[in-house]
């Protein structure tokens, strides 16, 4: 598929707002770029649909929009114009679409106050947003074992997650369990034994499906460094110089060993 003006748009958006997801894009294959970038672009802008509006009510019917365009996609129908959703709904096979209904009813978490109820509820938004969006990613390039792919994913989720806590804290949401040194550690564990899993059952999912979990290249390094400096969490000083994270990236790119 050529990149025509959305696609561009797309590509655009992931390069200025998800700067990681775009220099792992860009080290996939050519013909795997459209369906990312696509992908990418509707994760950002259902991403932003929580915090679109002080008002509860706007911001659910921001979220509501993507659940319904998600739906449009799922029926293999005509899908509402817009600049994401357009190729996502001629790129995304309508199976997969499915997805997006869990991940927009996660969000919703985000538009309140509330804290997760517990573990499972926790695990659950990690599962339903950074797991669904690399299985539809990779189920769409490839042929994939999805329960290896949602363990990475969630590893992948956690360091996401625990990069964005000051943010998080500073818009009055309370994103842990356990915020002290010990709880983050031990969710930096956690997400470190998902990794280590689903790298054990790495033949399960093949070469062209394993370029989304690409995204996920840096995961590793950072819930080290959140598991040996927890501190640096509410710092926010968790990542790597900019030399050790292209060249990480380069690395697993060329072994394609993610």
């Amino acid at each position: 598929m050529t990149f025509d003006a959305d696609l561009t748009a797309c590509a655009e958006l992931v390069q200025k707002s998800d700067p990681d997801r775009f220099l792992a894009t860009m080290a996939a294959p050519v013909q795997a770029r459209p369906l990312l970038f696509a992908l990418y672009a509707f994760n950002i802008e259902l991403a932003r649909a929580p915090w679109a509006s002080q008002e509860s009510m706007i911001a659910e019917m921001r979220v509501q929009w993507w659940r319904d365009a998600g739906a449009e996609i799922a029926e293999g129908g005509s899908v509402r114009r817009h600049y994401a959703a357009t190729p996502l709904g001629r790129l995304l096979k309508p199976e997969l679409a499915a997805c997006i209904d869990g991940m927009a009813e996660a969000r919703r978490w985000d538009i309140y106050k509330d804290p997760f109820g517990d573990e499972a509820e926790f695990d659950s938004y990690i599962n339903r947003t950074s797991g669904s969006l690399m299985w539809m990613a990779a189920a769409s390039l490839g042929q994939a074992d999805e329960a290896a792919v949602r363990g990475f994913a969630y590893g992948a989720g956690i360091a996401n997650w625990l990069r964005a806590i000051p943010e998080l804290e500073a818009q009055k949401r309370i994103p842990l369990l356990d915020g002290t040194l010990e709880g983050v550690q031990a969710l930096a564990r956690k997400g470190l034994e998902h990794l280590t899993k689903a790298r054990s059952d790495r033949s399960a999912v093949s070469k062209p499906a394993g370029w989304a979990l690409l995204a996920g290249w840096q995961a590793e390094a950072i819930l080290k460094q959140a598991l040996q400096q927890p501190e640096r969490v509410a710092q926010g000083a968790l990542g790597q110089s900019e030399f050790r994270r292209r060249t990480g990236l380069m690395r697993r790119a060329i072994l394609g060993r993610w």
